[in-house]
């Protein structure tokens, strides 16, 4: 008879919800003699692998403090409902999947209650907020680390139960229509120049990042009337917002030569096509560094945010494709640099050949840093053998 291990697993936002269910299916190849009943915060990536959702982590993604403060409610139901469930099931780990302002939290309430605790995705302490790095020695037994220098850095901070396992996006982030293909689908001239806009997917980030980015089309546009524009989105999730937005620019003046085809789902096909791309500070900067396209990473948050945050902030670069190259290979406009016209300058300025060219290499050795795929697999091997330990 196959014996069975109850295995708790959270995650909060897309991402994670995809680097969870990958990790899921992980384990139950690694090894499948063993019947894994697996619940916990799970998205709809996760559910598909039979992960029992004790939360539906679809509505937990949320940016701001004001978001946060109004939304209070949902995450401590969530979170009483998540401690109420491993102590009825008893799980043999719990595996918690970046989002550190919830997670670290449960990670101290059910290490307090016993558990064994494994953190997929480190949080960015070495970026903001290192006095995190006291609840990790005291409540995490196993952080597994998907930026090459994560480990050193743990280790300088005096955390030795770390391992690197590499980033999961090394082998995971793959074309699938190749730029001739994918141009004559969405009706695209491959011989004239294509930018593509990542404006993120949140919410706030969309309200504030793509005005911008729109004021940038519409004045590269004024300039060269052959350019192409895209919206990629990794969902239809946030359609009405975008929608929004493209409506509102047009009634300031948008052209039509700058008007952007808006593709869910096809984020990794519209980079490969781009010769040059807007992209929202976070995960999608490494994505399109793996896929080699040159680009300009922005952020904007609210005023109060910004000046909240920024003192805790640590490190020379926002762009995590910046960091893993230990340099500024793209520019980053943040906050009050972050202006259409900045934007623009920066997109025209990628578009010529010799500094296009010269990025593609830069990206291609900065990438090799991480890996050559597996990150789930090892991932899954390193909380085998913590169970059975």
């Amino acid at each position: 008879m196959a014996k069975t291990r109850n295995i708790m697993i959270v995650a909060g936002e897309a991402s994670g919800d995809t680097h969870a269910a990958k990790l899921v299916r992980a384990i139950r190849d690694t090894e499948p003699e063993t019947d894994f009943q697996f619940f916990g915060a799970a998205g709809p990536k996760m559910r598909s692998e039979g992960v029992d959702a004790v939360v539906r982590s679809d509505g937990l993604s949320i940016v701001g403090l004001a978001e946060i403060a109004a939304a209070l409610p949902v995450f401590l139901k969530a979170f009483n409902d998540l401690k109420r469930a491993a102590n009825e099931r008893q799980p043999s780990v719990v595996i918690l999947v970046d989002f550190p302002d919830f997670n670290l939290k449960l990670a101290k309430a059910l290490k307090r209650q016993g558990f064994r605790i494994v953190y997929y995705i480190s949080p960015q302490l070495w970026a903001w907020r290192k006095y995190r790095v006291r609840s990790v020695k005291k409540y995490v037994d196993l952080m597994l680390t998907i930026l090459p220098f994560e480990k050193d850095w743990y280790a300088k901070q005096g955390v030795e139960n770390v391992e690197y396992v590499g980033s999961p996006l090394a082998r995971e982030v793959h074309v699938d229509n190749p730029k001739n293909e994918f141009c004559r689908d969405h009706d695209l001239d491959p011989s004239k120049p294509i930018i593509a806009l990542l404006p993120g997917s949140r919410h706030k980030e969309i309200v504030r990042i793509l005005p911008e980015m729109l004021a940038a089309a519409s004045g590269i546009s004024e300039q060269n009337k052959n350019v192409q524009f895209l919206i990629a989105m990794a969902s239809d999730r946030n359609n009405a917002d975008v929608k929004q937005a493209i409506e509102d620019a047009l009634s300031g003046g948008l052209p039509v030569t700058a008007m952007p085809k808006v593709l869910d789902a096809e984020t990794y096909d519209a980079l490969n096509a781009a010769d040059a791309a807007a992209v929202t500070s976070g995960t999608a900067t490494l994505e399109a560094g793996i896929i080699g396209t040159p680009m300009a990473i922005v952020y904007k948050t609210s005023a109060l945010n910004y000046r909240l945050f920024e003192p805790m902030i640590d490190v020379p670069h926002f762009g995590l494709i910046n960091l893993i190259a230990g340099r500024r290979i793209a520019k980053e406009l943040i906050q009050g640099e972050f202006t259409a016209q900045s934007l623009s300058d920066e997109l025209i300025r990628l578009l010529e050949p010799k500094t296009n060219a010269s990025m593609r290499d830069e990206l291609k050795i900065a990438t090799n840093k991480l890996g050559h795929g597996g990150a789930s697999k090892r991932a899954a091997d390193a909380i085998l053998n913590l169970i059975d330990s």
